[in-house]
């Protein structure tokens, strides 16, 4: 029997994300039609589990594959030529096919992008409930892991808003594929920088790039977001020479770093006091040990935080005065 109450986590926050794009959204489609490319997206994380199974099963009976992805060349082969062509494959034909189907007018790259979003979404929640249902992952873990397929589909959700909105499409069929090749990758990356913490040192180090990557990936997707909204992108690298462009660039990356393991820092301070109970929180020294990881991570976050406003400043003189 289905625990309702799994469903419901697994479902609520990927829908509570999609209602607050939907809001941010210009000419986005009818919510019921928004709801029914979330529930295409469920539909194809089962089809992409399916998918990987029948893959396993084949590579199986080929070559030792259980062994192979075992290793870390192993493991980064698995995600680039299973992982993450069939999940983003999937995604694709999710948000393709019913557009095909029901195409009766030319959307507008706002629509496509927030249904690609949705999609997305969906395949979150279907990917949630299995990660629930078989206690691989806890319901914080899952929660703050919501947007992370909307930012893998954002650039062939955006590439594929291009061509469909353009009158001349053909010229922007070809950047689809390329798109949807730089999702497939960033998706191989973030699922092993993700797995890195299992590794042997110095390999565990990797870890330290998860976070910062799935930052940049963020800030990519919300630069997508005001390209459809018609407003400015936000500029940091705003350098006439190149010493300065290179040292601006360095000082972006830092504070990618320092956000990045600033949240890091707060999602492992939160999985280590999780399970304990009151009266362990109360002890003074655990007590301590939790106010000073949250001050340290919250300079970290401030530090990168005063990094970003800096470059904004700098680039508001040069582009404004």
């Amino acid at each position: 029997m289905v625990d309702l109450s799994l469903v419901l986590w697994a479902a609520i926050p990927p829908l509570l994300l999609l209602g607050y794009y939907y809001c941010r959204i210009p000419f986005a489609p009818p919510l019921l039609k928004l709801l029914m490319f979330f529930v295409f997206g469920a539909i194809s994380g089962i089809l992409a589990l399916s998918l990987e199974w029948i893959f396993e099963s084949v590579a199986n009976s080929v070559v030792n594959w259980d062994s192979v992805k075992r290793s870390l060349p192993g493991i980064v082969l698995r995600q680039l030529i299973e992982i993450g062509p069939i999940e983003e494959g999937c995604k694709l034909a999710a948000v393709v096919i019913p557009i095909n189907l029901q195409r009766q007018y030319r959307l507008h790259l706002s629509s496509v992008l927030i249904l690609t979003i949705a999609v997305a979404l969906g395949f979150t929640a279907e990917e949630n409930w299995i990660y629930l249902f078989h206690g691989t992952a806890s319901i914080f873990e899952r929660t703050i892991g919501t947007p992370v397929h909307a930012m893998f589909s954002a650039p062939w959700g955006y590439a594929l808003g291009m061509y469909i909105s353009s009158k001349t499409g053909n010229q922007n069929k070809k950047f689809i594929f390329r798109a949807w090749l730089n999702s497939v990758i960033c998706h191989a990356v973030v699922n092993v920088l993700s797995s890195a913490w299992g590794y042997s040192l110095p390999l565990r180090f990797l870890s330290y790039g998860f976070f910062p990557f799935l930052l940049w990936m963020f800030w990519r997707l919300e630069q997508l977001l005001r390209k459809v909204q018609r407003k400015p992108p936000i500029i940091l690298i705003s350098g006439y020479t190149p010493q300065q462009r290179y040292w601006q660039r360095s000082l972006v990356l830092f504070a990618l770093v320092l956000g990045g393991n600033a949240i890091f820092g707060l999602f492992l301070l939160a999985r280590i006091v999780s399970p304990l109970n009151l009266s362990t929180l109360l002890n003074y020294e655990i007590l301590w040990f939790i106010l000073t990881r949250i001050l340290l991570n919250l300079f970290f976050g401030f530090l990168a935080w005063g990094i970003y406003r800096y470059l904004r400043r700098i680039a508001r003189r040069r582009y404004f005065y």
